[in-house]
């Protein structure tokens, strides 16, 4: 198990921007499958966007395709969210997700099934 822990979210504008970032403890030897997922009041969580540590393919779902970047920084335990061009519809609970799985396993949907951190809200409106 490991532990996550996110970056205050905040409130913008339609239209605005927001980085979140996620710190994760755990293994430094092991590669994980990283990544975001949301989850407004009352639906299900989604699967926002996927990585997997050391490599180079990303998944995104295709809610937030083209205005999403997910992103690894230089210490692999750091994965960053870049939401550009956000609309009311990504207003919600946004959590860091962790799974220890392999490569090939690794998508947005697999992140639902994995370690997360507590969550920090993002909020669109006008």
């Amino acid at each position: 198990q490991v532990s996550l822990i996110e970056s205050e979210g905040g409130s913008v504008q339609p239209g605005g921007s927001l980085r979140l970032s996620c710190v994760v403890s755990g293994d430094a030897y092991t590669n994980y499958c990283m990544g975001w997922i949301r989850q407004v009041p009352g639906k299900a969580h989604e699967g926002v966007a996927a990585l997997y540590t050391g490599g180079r393919t990303k998944w995104y779902a295709d809610s937030v395709k083209g205005r999403f970047m997910i992103s690894q920084g230089s210490s692999k335990n750091t994965v960053y969210l870049q939401m550009n061009s956000l609309r009311p519809e990504d207003d919600a609970m946004y959590s860091c997700a962790a799974a220890k799985v392999p490569y090939h396993e690794c998508s947005v949907d697999r992140l639902l099934l994995g370690d997360r951190g507590q969550g920090t809200q993002v909020t669109v409106s006008s």
